[in-house]
């Protein structure tokens, strides 16, 4: 089984070049011995960037998930197993990432704490994130409400904190949020990472987040759209 070492890395803005072997060749895919890239997961885009062996280096396409996580280039054939290779993670496209993942985080806690809503959906990218929402009531739904939580919140810095959980404690805890997804997690796997924005959000989730909330920027809705009975997909 392959370590999957972008969970362990936190914060997980600015990741380092990393070395690894190359341990199986599938398609256009490299499957290393260990990786820190994050695979596409979760609404959030995988890690892209640079790989290079002694003689040759490929762009890196988006990192994709699997047991081994599948590292996409686009000339397979400039490789071979064994080699020893160095990975480059695009630091700027990873962090714009990271951000909004962190962003949609409290997005969520706040449309729950503020208009009882449900996250069932979304979509992150570098430049704008989608978040489709739940609603009891979607009337109550108000922009204003929302920014203004969000850009307010942001000025307390609170910190992000990463957990390894066992599924009762998750299950259990009273402030614990979005679980409903847990039953398609196999059972096999018995700990599950937990994020923690310190007094704001606590759920369990795979993606890359920074360090502290005050590193974000404000929120800027740009769209609401009705995706049917008590749903909005919101847009920023």
């Amino acid at each position: 089984m392959q370590e999957k070492l972008h969970l362990k890395y936190h914060p997980g803005t600015n990741p380092e070049p990393f070395t690894t072997e190359i341990v199986d060749i599938k398609d256009c895919y490299l499957m290393f011995k260990e990786s820190y890239c994050f695979p596409r997961g979760g609404g959030q885009p995988g890690d892209i960037g640079l790989i290079k062996s002694d003689d040759n280096q490929s762009p890196l396409l988006e990192t994709l998930p699997g047991e081994f996580i599948k590292h996409p280039v686009e000339s397979v054939e400039k490789f071979k197993l064994g080699d020893k290779v160095i990975c480059e993670i695009n630091k700027e496209f990873r962090n714009k990432n990271t951000k909004m993942h962190t962003t949609q985080h409290i997005v969520s806690a706040l449309a729950d704490d503020l208009f009882n809503a449900e996250t069932v959906g979304n979509q992150i990218s570098t430049q704008h994130t989608r978040i489709d929402l739940k609603f009891p009531d979607r009337e109550k739904f108000n922009i204003i409400d929302l920014e203004t939580s969000f850009n307010d919140i942001i000025k307390t810095n609170a910190v992000v904190n990463i957990y390894n959980w066992d599924r009762s404690t998750i299950l259990s805890h009273d402030k614990m949020r979005h679980t409903n997804f847990l039953h398609r997690i196999p059972e096999s796997i018995t700990e599950l990472r937990v994020v923690e924005i310190e007094d704001i959000d606590l759920c369990p989730c795979g993606g890359t987040h920074v360090s502290t909330i005050g590193s974000l920027d404000n929120l800027k809705i740009t769209n609401v759209k009705s995706k049917g009975a008590g749903k909005l997909r919101i847009s920023y």
